[in-house]
């Protein structure tokens, strides 16, 4: 199996170091590089091949901050899943990361564990959502702060939506195909389909607005328990 590559941004020396230590002794985990801000990382992406799998981005650093990185990320580098890791957990910043696309949101006190377990998931299924985050989407979904409404009706084909709602469970590409008895290139069509019409840059904000605008039926526990 391809090593996962990672990179890192955070401005807290001692704490980017401990975290690139912590990541390469995950089971074939390899972080490719560390950016202290925003900037630096974006300029080193423009040098770096191959690029990294995932980028674990700090939220609060100078320069150019993570939400700002984050939105520059969607744009020119959308293939890459990012990771926000942070001491910010309120319900303003989470819900702010997910409208741009973030794949997982963990706070900076997660357990090693955890932040191995939310890093393969991001990789394999696009997006990891903890419980904390479940419970701010539910909350969204109750409350006045909602996800953008789309200013036109969208229409999704009996199809669509059988493969958002699939997407949503966090099954694979393949195990979409094997339980549609279609190809695995259909469903990445389908995918992308679902992307351009419901004006999502990738899979975890795709799945993210599908949760929110409860486009889909889902059982929040499956997500991390």
């Amino acid at each position: 199996m391809a090593p996962i590559y990672i990179a890192l941004a955070d401005d807290e020396a001692l704490f980017r170091k401990g975290m690139a230590l912590l990541i390469e002794d995950f089971d074939g985990m390899e972080v490719l590089f560390e950016a202290t801000n925003g900037k630096d990382l974006l300029n080193q992406l423009s040098e770096q091949s191959p690029l990294p799998d995932v980028i674990i981005l700090d939220l609060k650093m100078p320069v150019l901050n993570g939400i700002e990185t984050a939105k520059i990320l969607g744009a020119e580098y959308p293939q890459i899943h990012v990771i926000t890791l942070s001491t910010y957990f309120s319900k303003a910043f989470v819900t702010n990361m997910l409208e741009i696309g973030a794949a997982a949101y963990l706070a900076k006190n997660t357990a090693p564990e955890d932040v191995e377990k939310t890093i393969q998931t991001v990789v394999e299924k696009g997006f990891c959502y903890t419980d904390p985050v479940m419970e701010i989407i539910r909350e969204n979904m109750t409350g006045k702060k909602q996800y953008r409404k789309p200013s036109f009706e969208i229409k999704l084909t009996n199809r669509e939506n059988e493969v958002l709602q699939l997407i949503c469970e966090q099954l694979t590409n393949t195990e979409i195909a094997g339980k549609l008895f279609i190809s695995v290139r259909t469903v990445d069509g389908h995918r992308n389909n679902l992307l351009q019409k419901l004006n999502c840059r990738n899979t975890a904000g795709l799945v993210a607005y599908a949760i929110q605008q409860q486009l889909v039926k889902i059982d929040p526990s499956q997500f991390w328990n």
